[in-house]
């Protein structure tokens, strides 16, 4: 399955975005969904992840409370609601697919992205 995310873009802190990432070329529900970002000079970090129904979601504890994952899987789509921007939410997010179910593991995630660029500004 081929995945495309877009709704990146320059924020200010406190600030609000919605990512999206469509899904194309296979069963989108399939597969769990995950977004993960890696800002620069830093390791690819794990953000939240949803279950093929959507019935579960995990966050990473440094979004919880802030970023809400959701899809639709009439429309291929998974969703990354981003609330109280922070400029260490500063990174480059990928959505990821994988046959698992709820792994924060990168490498358990067999498709990826290409990256959406979020810039929070202080």
């Amino acid at each position: 399955v081929q995945l495309q995310a877009s709704g990146g873009g320059l924020v200010q802190t406190g600030g609000s975005l919605i990512l999206s990432c469509v899904a194309s070329g296979g069963t989108f529900s399939y597969y769990a969904m995950a977004w993960f970002r890696q800002a620069p000079g830093k390791e690819r970090e794990f953000v939240g992840t949803i279950t093929k129904s959507g019935s579960r979601i995990q966050y990473a504890d440094s979004v919880k409370g802030r970023f809400t994952i959701s899809r639709d899987n009439a429309k291929n789509t998974v969703y990354l609601h981003m609330n109280s921007l922070k400029p260490e939410d500063t990174a480059v997010y990928y959505c990821a697919a994988t046959a698992q179910i709820l792994t924060v593991r990168a490498w358990e995630y067999i498709h990826w992205g290409q990256g959406t660029q979020v810039t929070v500004s202080s």
